[in-house]
């Protein structure tokens, strides 16, 4: 009985180590990441609800009427303030850049209107 109360409260003990914590990765320096967005033609925006530091690059086909995503480099919204029903026949517009991606925003995908979804 001693000993398996002894090799108990060794194991529980050993279970109490302790191990040095991960190291974080460094940080990225904001003026490279600001010059390397530069160079790709972007700008360095807030965005989303956390407002987080991203680059923002134009999209080569932004504005082009498409009806699907295949036509785009990003998605293929729909244009204009008016919401289509779900379903219906549409087309839309290829995505400006990235910054689309938050906000309200409904899909055309197959020539046929998506939901509206809303992203933070």
């Amino acid at each position: 009985m001693r000993f398996a109360l002894t090799l108990s409260a060794w194991l529980v003990l050993a279970g109490c180590t302790t191990t040095a914590p991960a190291t974080a990765p460094p940080a990225a320096d904001a003026t490279t990441d600001a010059a390397q967005c530069a160079a790709s033609g972007g700008q360095m925006q807030p965005l989303g609800r956390l407002q987080r530091e991203q680059c923002v690059v134009a999209y080569a086909d932004a504005g082009k009427t498409c009806s699907s995503k295949a036509d785009c480099t990003g998605q293929c919204l729909a244009s204009g303030d008016t919401e289509r029903a779900p379903g219906a026949k549409a087309t839309g517009t290829c995505q400006r850049d990235v910054s689309q991606n938050f906000g309200c925003r409904q899909r055309i995908d197959g020539g046929v209107a998506q939901g509206t979804i809303c992203v933070d």
